[in-house]
C-alpha cells in the first residue's frame, strides 16, 4: 500500500486569540516538489514548524512516510530524514563554511572530522562552489553564496525530505534564478520529497511540481503547477498578478 511522503489531516494551530491554521489538509507525495504560498502571516511557516514538531498542533493529524508523528517527540531517526534550508541562511558565524555544511554529519560519532569535510566539499562543489570556500567564515561570503552554502548543508546527509523556507528572499533576480534552478536539480537528482514556502512567483515556477495556496488557515486551493494560471481560483488569481483587488485584504 502507497502511502504520501508527508500528509496533514484537519490541522490547527491558534496563537492565543490568533487563529493560524484553520484546518489544513495538504498531502505530498513521495519524490514531490510541493511550494506553498501566500502573504505574509498566513500560517506558512508555521504549517513547515508543525511537520517538523518545532510547534505541536492544537488538533489534527500529521504523517510521515505513513507514521503519525503529532503529539510525538521527533526522534533522531526522524529527523535525520530531513533537509532545511532557511529562510535567512541560518549560519553559524562562529564555524567556518565546511564547519557549517557538515553541522549535522559532526554529531555522528563515526565519522571522522575529515571524512565530514571531504563531505562538505563534495556538497559544496554539488552547488557551485570551489573548494577554497570552505575554509571562509560567513561573513566574508556575498549573500547568494550564503545561500548555496545552506542549501549544501541542507543535503549533506543526503535526506529524503526537503524542507525550503523563502529560499531566494535577500536575493536579486538573477541570484534568485540561480537558486531556483540549483534547488529544482537537487531535488530531481535526489528523488527527495520537497516542501517549499515563498511568496516568489518566479520560485514557484521554477521548483514546484504541484502548488498550494494558503490564505485564512485553510488551503484554498491546490493543483499542477502549470494549471497556475488557469486555476479559476480568485485567491490564486489575485495572488499571481499581485493584485490589490480581490478577495485577499492588503494589509495596511
Amino acid at each position: 500500500m502507497t502511502h504520501p511522503m508527508i500528509e496533514m489531516k484537519g490541522v490547527a494551530k491558534s496563537f492565543g486569540s490568533k487563529h493560524v491554521l484553520r484546518g489544513v489538509d495538504l498531502s505530498v507525495e513521495r519524490g514531490q516538489s510541493l511550494v506553498i504560498i501566500g502573504g505574509s502571516g498566513t500560517g506558512k511557516s508555521v504549517t513547515l514548524k508543525c511537520v517538523l514538531g518545532l510547534i505541536e498542533p492544537d488538533a489534527g493529524e500529521i504523517w510521515v512516510d505513513g507514521a503519525r508523528v503529532d503529539g510525538k517527540p521527533r526522534g533522531d531517526a526522524l529527523l535525520s530524514r530531513f533537509g532545511m534550508l532557511f529562510q535567512g541562511g541560518a549560519l553559524f558565524d562562529s564555524l567556518t563554511v565546511w564547519e557549517n555544511v557538515a553541522f549535522r554529519l559532526r554529531q555522528d560519532r563515526s565519522k571522522s572530522n575529515a571524512e565530514c569535510r571531504d563531505i562538505a566539499i563534495e556538497k559544496l562543489r554539488r552547488v557551485g562552489l570551489k573548494e577554497n570556500v570552505a575554509d571562509l567564515f560567513p561573513a566574508e561570503l556575498s549573500g547568494g553564496m550564503q545561500k548555496r552554502v545552506g542549501l549544501a548543508r541542507a543535503i549533506a546527509a543526503d535526506p529524503e525530505i526537503i524542507f525550503f523556507d523563502e529560499p531566494t528572499t535577500g536575493l536579486d533576480p538573477i541570484m534568485a534564478g540561480v537558486i531556483n534552478e540549483l534547488i529544482r536539480e537537487v531535488v530531481v537528482e535526489m528523488g527527495a520529497t520537497a516542501m517549499t514556502i515563498t511568496h516568489d512567483m518566479s520560485s514557484v515556477r521554477a521548483i514546484a511540481d504541484r502548488v498550494a495556496m494558503l490564505h485564512e488557515g485553510a488551503i484554498q486551493w491546490e493543483g499542477q503547477a502549470n494549471f497556475l494560471d488557469v486555476s479559476g481560483n480568485p485567491y490564486v488569481d489575485q495572488f499571481i498578478r499581485g493584485s490589490a483587488e480581490g478577495p485577499i485584504e492588503a494589509v495596511r
